[in-house]
């Protein structure tokens, strides 16, 4: 069974069909993997449909029905927010220490790593998910195994 983290860059792509959403449904769709998420990111999730009400690309049916689906996912624990503690918070100040002046490490990216790299150290993840370049170059020097939906074709993948 698959131990995936994933970002909200690469998580919203289960619930709104985009570039790499295909890559994102497969890799839900295998095994009963272990999803893993921060807190973070489910308020961030939200705020992204949302933000796309704003935008018109949903309606607020759409809205709704999304936001069912997606915390239905997390009461199922078919996705499983992991809490972010001061401990985090910390090490994402060690992270933008490290490495936000050469690779634009943003701060709530700073946080979904330090997340995941805790996580990853005390049980394995076996890939890091996320859609976000900047984010991505980080997690690959943090050592972490990445994989990119919505990459450019024939490039998606373990990285």
């Amino acid at each position: 069974m698959a131990r995936l983290y994933f970002d909200t860059s690469s998580l919203v792509k289960n619930y709104h069909t985009e570039a790499g959403s295909e890559v994102v449904r497969q890799l839900l769709g295998q095994d009963s993997p272990d999803v893993f998420i921060s807190r973070l990111a489910a308020v961030e999730m939200l705020s992204g449909f949302a933000g796309k009400v704003r935008t018109g690309v949903f309606s607020i049916t759409d809205y709704g029905n999304l936001r069912k689906k997606f915390l239905s996912d997390i009461r199922s624990q078919a996705i499983r927010p992991i809490r972010v503690l001061n401990a985090h918070f910390q090490f994402a100040g060690d992270l933008i220490d490290k490495h936000a002046m050469s690779r634009q490490l943003r701060a709530m990216d700073a946080i979904q790593l330090s997340v995941a790299l805790h996580l990853h150290r005390s049980f394995p993840l076996d890939h890091f998910v996320c859609s976000d370049q900047r984010l991505i170059d980080v997690a690959l020097l943090e050592g972490l195994d990445v994989i990119q939906p919505g990459a450019k074709k024939g490039t998606e993948g373990i990285l």
